[in-house]
């Protein structure tokens, strides 16, 4: 059930009580929005009752893993699972998932703790795109270059945040694995690699090294961990615990930066250049299907969370030729999601409908759709269709534009289309503008002729039925009456000659003139205030809530001696409605020469929309004096 959720140390408690304990989870990583558990044996009716529990968007069950849908805050409900589970003594073997599913998982891993690092990155080259676009000028000066390279140096040392996240997702020795990283991307290598390129030779042991460069790399340094995992745990089960904390991290760099080097580094590189190279060759030849297919199945990859698996064709891109058109159309996916549940939030008549889409289209402008997905738009199908189609229709018409990212985008939304904009290719930023604004326009169509999709759905069902009991419940509390607690000549304040009292400096109220000497309840509650020297006037609150001061006449605080008043209750006394609360000497108060006049004033007035005064002359006991709305 999605709501907000500040206790994150419960929900992840709850989660874990679900999933059958600490002794049931064999592994747990997350991603940008989804904490991922794979477990040894699946509890009965595990997803609908982690589905249920606030904080919770929902839970898809994707190749045995259960991606369970948190939002923006998973790494704090991440943070706290893990203090729940010893990761040390979880499983290290290979799981039931598929090789295919393990990667997949593995990519989601170990992007999703610094995918945000990127996105600020990405939206820093943007904005330096589009100062180059309306100030050339500026790009040759030293501070657009510093800029410059500060939002390249996190996809340049790329394989380190891999190296730190990897380590942990493999759980292996963190600062090995950064060691062996960080070598990959040496300057010492990028010169030798360049030495390569153009015409000479390195070679190790007699064995020729490739021109391969590992800045901005994936497949390479995730290998690598991978493989670090296997060979320091059998290191440490061969080597003595004197020399250990030594000789395995020598001899893990000297056997993997040279394997990585020599075998790993050219093979996944070219395994990364070859499917991004394949998907290039369906986009340069057919852009048209390339569009269509992207723009109208992205969303569905994102469903099942399988997207993380296409990082490397991204980056590989980037890395090869500079620039992407794989992530320009997934542009026209996630605006066309953005724009249906933002025509959704217009269309609906559910107040509460309105509050969860209005705050999922929020996310969506940074690129983040789960909300948007699971909260509206698959919830209720037709806008989800609606996306897709303006997605289909915005790759379609913007592949003949040609439309590249030149500039790698973390999370790709509506933030992030200036990084189409290159002087080279001046119709790229064109056909992105254009698919944007039809994707972001269609789906305000379909919705006006095909409507919202919205149906009473068991959730809406049970949401209906709480409002309608809480309904009831605030129409007993909604409207509270005050009785008159003395007979006698009814009186607005503002008649009162006392400037506190008739500017209602005190609070809202009404006043009497009295033509009896008593005091009575005007409503059930208990003794608030009590005056013991004078006891000229009185506090009672009542069961609702409503603090009520009864001050007896003007100035009559003074009259002491002979008292001219006596109470009849005690501090903190509950009374009923009508009781007798207190009397008073009108000669004395007279011959005191203080007015009679008494103001009923309720001293918490601004916690009430309205407190209303009757519009009767004279006040009998039990009539209505005052109807206050909550």
């Amino acid at each position: 059930m999605a709501s907000i959720i500040r206790d994150y140390d419960q929900l992840a408690s709850q989660i874990l009580d679900k999933l059958g304990g600490e002794s049931n989870i064999e592994n747990v990583t997350r991603c940008a929005t989804r904490l991922r558990v794979v477990t040894k044996h699946r509890p009965e009716n595990v997803k609908e009752s982690i589905s249920s529990l606030t904080g919770v968007i929902t839970v898809v069950d994707k190749g045995g893993q259960l991606q369970i849908v948190i939002g923006t805050n998973v790494d704090k409900v991440y943070d706290a699972f893990v203090k729940l589970v010893n990761l040390d003594t979880l499983p290290t073997g290979g799981s039931e998932q598929s090789i295919l599913n393990r990667v997949i998982a593995s990519m989601s891993a170990v992007f999703a703790p610094f995918v945000y690092i990127l996105a600020a990155a990405g939206l820093i080259q943007g904005g330096l795109i589009l100062v180059k676009w309306v100030f050339p000028y500026l790009e040759q000066t030293d501070t657009f270059k510093i800029f410059n390279f500060i939002s390249w140096a996190p996809f340049v040392f790329l394989p380190v945040f891999i190296a730190i996240t990897a380590s942990k997702f493999f759980r292996t020795n963190t600062f090995i694995a950064v060691a062996c990283c960080v070598a990959l991307v040496s300057p010492d290598w990028a010169a030798m690699a360049a030495l390569i390129k153009a015409g000479g030779s390195v070679t190790f042991f007699g064995i020729p090294l490739s021109q391969t460069v590992y800045t901005s790399s994936v497949l390479p340094p995730l290998f690598l961990v991978w493989i670090l995992s296997y060979l320091e745990r059998f290191l440490n089960r061969c080597l003595n615990d004197v020399v250990k904390p030594v000789l395995c991290p020598m001899l893990c760099l000297l056997i993997l930066v040279p394997a990585a080097l020599v075998i790993i580094g050219p093979l996944t590189s070219g395994t990364a250049f070859f499917v991004a190279s394949s998907y290039n060759w369906l986009a340069e030849t057919m852009p048209w299907l390339a569009g269509t297919l992207v723009g109208g199945l992205w969303q569905v990859l994102v469903i099942f969370g399988v997207h993380w698996g296409f990082a490397p064709v991204f980056l590989a891109n980037f890395e090869h030729f500079g620039r992407d058109s794989f992530q320009a159309y997934i542009t026209f996916a996630v605006i066309g999601q953005i724009a249906s549940v933002l025509a959704f939030f217009f269309f609906t008549k559910n107040k509460e409908l309105k509050k969860v889409s209005f705050s999922a289209f929020l996310t969506g402008l940074f690129g983040i759709t789960e909300p948007i997905i699971y909260g509206i738009n698959l919830r209720f199908k037709k806008p989800f269709l609606y996306g897709c189609c303006a997605g289909i229709v915005g790759g379609f018409i913007a592949s003949f534009f040609t439309p590249y990212y030149f500039a790698y985008a973390g999370l790709v939304g509506p933030l992030t289309i200036v990084n189409g904009y290159n002087i080279n290719f001046p119709t790229s930023i064109i056909g992105i503008a254009i698919g944007s604004i039809v994707s972001f326009i269609i789906p305000f169509i379909l919705m006006l002729f095909f409507g919202t999709g919205e149906k009473k759905d068991a959730l809406m069902l049970a949401k209906e039925e709480e409002d309608k009991q809480q309904e009831l419940a605030d129409d007993k509390k909604k409207i509270i009456y005050l009785n008159a607690p003395i007979i006698g000549e009814i009186k607005p304040l503002s008649e009162v000659p006392d400037e506190v009292f008739a500017n209602k400096l005190m609070g809202e109220g009404i006043a009497i003139e009295p033509k009896d000497n008593h005091v009575y309840a005007p409503c059930s509650g208990k003794i608030l205030t009590l005056f013991n020297e004078s006891k000229h006037a009185i506090g009672i609150i009542s069961d609702d809530g409503v603090e009520i001061l009864i001050h007896v006449g003007l100035d009559t605080v003074k009259i002491t001696n002979p008292p001219a008043f006596e109470y009849h209750v005690k501090l903190e006394q509950s009374v009923n409605q009508g009781d007798l609360l207190m009397t008073f000497d009108m000669d004395r108060i007279r011959q005191a020469n203080c007015p009679l006049i008494t103001p009923i004033i309720i001293i918490n007035s601004l916690d009430y929309n309205l407190i209303q005064a009757t519009d009767k002359t004279d006040a009998k006991l039990g009539d209505r004096l005052l109807t206050i709305y909550q």
